[in-house]
């Protein structure tokens, strides 16, 4: 058995359990809390591709499902910010309540419509959230919550998604904390090009690396 391989659990989050993805590498330094856009869960392939490099960067992760099937079939509720929002709140407590996991620092990363809902999530915690990932975020739909977020917030766009490119200039415009754009050249707002999710990995845990506190916690007992 190796011993240094991340730890893996199946776990279930908040009043309305959705179901989530722990990993822990040994030691951990972090844990990022994936809040995933349009409907999607915890089996996307692209933030799944995300979550492998930055445990190979030591950062845990936390990928779960923001919206039941149901939920997610509906499209009022796929755009609901508040409601997404809500339920990373709900995950954000239900790691507080885990000392294991409560002693990590840890940052968000969010997709599309679940970036807005990681933009809102960090504005309502603001000395709890140390850093924000958006790619492909539909910041618009965060609102004035952007003038609230204290933590670095870094957002990864296609340079080929020109509409959600523009609302992510303008975003750039309403953060007060420090912050940078970065433009993943011939990418579309899925990122499905070859290349394009690598980059978008290695961004992240850059990112992340530059701006969470060192800490490290060993095995996974939530």
């Amino acid at each position: 058995m190796d011993e240094t391989a991340p730890t893996f659990q199946h776990v279930v989050i908040g009043p309305n359990g959705q179901d989530g993805w722990l990993t822990l590498p040994r030691p951990a330094r972090a844990l990022v809390l994936f809040a995933h856009g349009s409907g999607s869960t915890r089996h996307s392939v692209r933030n799944r591709s995300v979550a492998r490099t930055l445990h190979g960067e030591g950062f845990g992760t936390l990928l779960f499902d923001l919206l039941e099937p149901q939920e997610a079939a509906d499209r009022a509720k796929v755009f609901d910010i508040r409601l997404l929002t809500q339920r990373l709140v709900d995950a954000i407590r239900w790691i507080d309540r885990r000392p294991a996991l409560a002693s990590l620092p840890w940052a968000l990363f969010g997709s599309c419509t679940g970036a807005a809902a990681a933009l809102s999530a960090a504005a309502a915690q603001p000395f709890r959230v140390y850093a924000v990932v958006s790619r492909g975020g539909r910041t618009d739909l965060a609102g004035e919550a952007l003038q609230r977020i204290k933590a670095p917030t870094l957002l990864i766009v296609g340079a080929l998604d020109t509409e959600v490119l523009q609302l992510n200039r303008q975003a750039m415009l309403q953060l007060p904390a420090l912050k940078e754009l970065v433009i993943v050249p011939g990418a579309t707002h899925l990122f499905a090009e070859p290349g394009a999710m690598a980059q978008v990995a290695e961004h992240a845990a850059r990112w992340l690396s530059l701006q969470l506190p060192a800490v490290t916690v060993g095995g996974l007992h939530a």
